[in-house]
């Protein structure tokens, strides 16, 4: 099949698959429309790669970027912002329950002030502040539910099939040639096989439970048609995270696919317990697997001994560079300037701009502090998500796995970054959790509201509070 052909055949297909999955039942804000763009951009490559017009690589784009991404993650920024200050009540309510996050963001934004590079450290929490954003949209959605459901399969239906096109019919965009190895490596719609297998497997994960979902609720409404359309959503992940021969990925979307099905197979009714003990059996098998596993695959790659390169040479390099132990070199810092330049001179092959591990990469530019604060997102996450699983068995299977995930993905990989798929769905979990664990904790405060003030507030708001009035 020509090119041509089979743009023309995936085009089609793409908006079968909108179509089989629509549902004219539920009403999602247009807003929804500023987190999915987002997370194109953030799953694929910047608007500058795609026009041609990204920097020349090298130092000078790590410290200037782009000017027309900038702008793009500006505007977006800005609208978000604004639709935000529309929701401010339900935006307010659920910033206070997401306390850890708000105090990890903050943190992170004092550390703007040590940081030797203080203006880009600022233009790049502006943008890690753009992830927060995105995510509170879709929670304070008058649907959170069905806006999570969209946000997967507009993103999903995009990103993935797309993928598959440009590595079989569109080379020149679709693959490229391995650094380290010279053969071969198939890129998708990304930059990197790695980012490519880490946009496929959370957005497979989001498949899996959409797919489950279906299958345990015989009663749905046109059930057949969005099985179909999630079935083949999560038939594109599978291939691609084979093509993508991503090994961190590939055993973390396993661990979680296994722990969703582990869970609600074997756990039923309010008993944490036997999913604190699924969770740590995954937590374990996956460090023990990536650390050991993934790892040695890219070692042996570069034809060393795994004693003395790959990430563990990395992990040795960097750890002892950073500056400040207990403060780091200040938020997103630590990669620019005369340290990434020693480190390339180490690693000419290499090149490294990250660590490879999410915690030491928080060590590097947020020190212990930063390694705690992301601990207490963590454990306060997933907290929240087991508390879901109470209430909403499927989903709070899925929110469990998209903390958990992350944990183990970042032994090798650094996954608590800005602009990154798997650390904006951390946050959507935990912010997801907080949503409706927000039946319990803040309806008091709502239900007590006199009713002049709750006529004050925005109509999908104001309704809740009349619903939760009457359930009460």
């Amino acid at each position: 099949m020509n090119p041509s052909s089979a743009l023309f055949l995936f085009a089609v297909g793409i908006a079968g698959l909108f179509y089989l999955d629509r549902d004219n039942s539920i009403r999602t804000s247009k807003a929804l429309w500023l987190p999915v763009i987002w997370l194109w951009i953030v799953g694929s490559r910047p608007v500058s790669a795609w026009l041609g017009l990204s920097p020349v690589s090298g130092d000078s784009q790590l410290l200037d970027g782009s000017p027309l991404d900038r702008f793009v993650f500006l505007i977006l920024l800005i609208a978000g912002i604004l639709v935000l200050a529309h929701r401010s009540h339900r935006t307010k309510v659920l910033l206070r329950a997401s306390w850890p996050i708000l105090i990890f963001f903050s943190y992170c934004l004092l550390s703007v002030l040590w940081s030797d590079f203080s203006d880009i450290a600022f233009k790049r929490w502006t943008k890690a502040l753009g992830d927060l954003v995105m995510v509170l949209i879709v929670v304070t959605d008058g649907e959170p539910r069905a806006a999570l459901k969209r946000l997967l399969s507009r993103t999903g239906f995009i990103l993935m099939p797309a993928s598959v096109l440009l590595i079989r019919y569109f080379g020149n965009l679709g693959r490229t040639y391995d650094a380290f190895t010279g053969e071969p490596a198939n890129i998708g719609v990304t930059i990197g096989k790695n980012i490519l297998g880490v946009t496929t497997l959370v957005l497979s994960l989001g498949a899996v439970w959409r797919v489950l979902t279906l299958l345990q609720d015989i009663q749905q409404p046109n059930r057949g048609r969005h099985l179909l359309a999630q079935g083949t959503l999560l038939a594109f992940g599978v291939a691609l995270l084979v093509t993508a021969n991503s090994a961190t990925s590939v055993v973390c979307f396993a661990l979680g696919t296994g722990l969703m099905l582990a869970i609600l197979l074997f756990v039923r009714g309010p008993r944490p317990g036997i999913i604190h003990g699924l969770v740590l059996g995954a937590l374990l098998a996956g460090g023990f697997v990536i650390a050991f596993g993934a790892g040695a695959n890219i070692v042996h790659s570069l034809g060393r001994q795994t004693n003395l390169t790959g990430r563990l040479a990395i992990w040795d390099a960097v750890v002892p560079m950073a500056p400040n132990p207990m403060f780091g070199a200040g938020f997103e810092s630590f990669w620019i300037g005369p340290r990434v330049q020693a480190l390339w001179r180490a690693f000419p092959v290499l090149h490294p701009n990250e660590a490879h591990n999410g915690y030491i990469e928080v060590y590097l530019n947020l020190g212990w502090v930063g390694v705690m604060l992301i601990a207490l997102v963590l454990i306060n996450g997933y907290r929240r998500a087991t508390a879901v699983f109470q209430r909403e068995s499927a989903l709070g299977a899925l929110m469990v796995a998209y903390i958990v995930v992350p944990a183990i993905y970042s032994v090798t990989e650094a996954g608590f970054r800005m602009l990154d798929v798997i650390w904006i769905f951390l946050l959507l979990a935990i912010a997801a959790s907080d949503e409706l664990v927000w039946d319990v904790d803040a309806q008091r405060e709502f239900v007590d509201l006199p009713e002049n003030e709750s006529a004050m507030l925005p109509s999908d708001e104001s309704s809740g509070i009349t619903m939760l009035r009457e359930e009460n």
